[in-house]
């Protein structure tokens, strides 16, 4: 796994805007997997000026988070609509885009997190196929298999309870599975990186990797690292547009991290993200 890791970092650097690194000083210099012709939605190099122009800011509304009233869904969420206008052009939140490692210590809103996580994997066209899970999403994806699952470990965000929360992105909500703060823990596990524990919250990403390699045997491994990369790099750019930093971190103890969060078994952890103003 750790190979794969190593092979996929390579691979998404090669990716034209979305290839950034994920850490400014931990990019790996390893042999790239060949162009190969798939038969897919979406090539796994797709640069597509209309995904990558969705760089845009919170809205200055009220938040309008809601939680579900019945009881069986007491912890899901309804985020505020993401906005699709931004204060800042794509080209400066590229320009500016670095890895942050320190965090004041200051709230995110509810508005903010929401624009974060769609831009991670938010629905961009709806569509009733039961395979695509609500729609084509802000990041491409092999297959538009969709493999990667998406968590909000939240520790000081105004109006949500600390705890750590599943993205369903075909609603554009988000349902608690695991309550109070672990980003201490959670720092731990990643190698005592303080970063994780200052961030007001982290975007954790996991894969199912079935979903792709079902289609596409073991080659479908390259693909689903490539696509959190593309994933990433959203995240990257958005914070940097709402005027926020993160930095993207692979340094952690896989089983640690699966015990923390609760994991189901099919599920590996492969990244986390965290979010704050920066110091």
């Amino acid at each position: 796994m750790k190979t794969a890791r190593i092979i996929a970092v390579s691979a998404f650097l090669l990716t034209c805007v979305i290839a950034i690194s994920a850490c400014d000083s931990e990019v790996s210099n390893n042999e790239a997997p060949g162009n190969e012709t798939l038969d897919r939605e979406t090539t796994i190099n797709e640069t597509s000026g209309s995904e990558t122009s969705n760089i845009v800011s919170a809205s200055d509304e009220s938040t309008n988070i809601e939680q579900t009233g019945n009881e069986a869904n007491s912890d899901r969420y309804t985020l505020s609509a993401p906005s699709s206008e931004g204060l800042i052009s794509v080209e400066s939140a590229l320009e500016n885009r670095r890895s942050h490692r320190d965090f004041q210590n200051k709230a995110l809103t509810e508005a903010q997190l929401s624009q974060l996580l769609w831009a991670a994997y938010g629905v961009t066209l709806p569509r009733s196929d039961a395979g695509l899970r609500g729609g084509l999403r802000t990041a491409p994806s092999a297959g538009a298999l969709y493999p990667l699952e998406i968590y909000a470990v939240v520790g000081n965000v105004e109006g949500i309870e600390p705890g750590v929360y599943r993205y369903i992105p075909a609603d554009h909500s988000i349902e608690r599975v695991l309550a109070g703060d672990v980003r201490n823990e959670l720092s731990d596990a990643a190698l005592g990186q303080r970063m994780v524990s200052q961030a007001p919250a982290t975007i954790f990403y996991s894969a199912v990797f079935e979903r792709t390699t079902g289609r596409y045997g073991e080659r479908g491994v390259i693909y689903v690292y490539i696509e959190v990369g593309h994933s990433a790099q959203n995240v990257y750019l958005q914070a940097e547009a709402l005027g926020l930093g993160t930095c993207a971190i692979g340094a952690f103890t896989d089983n640690t991290v699966r015990q923390l969060l609760n994991l189901p078994n099919d599920e590996e952890p492969l990244y986390l993200m965290p979010v704050g103003y920066v110091s």
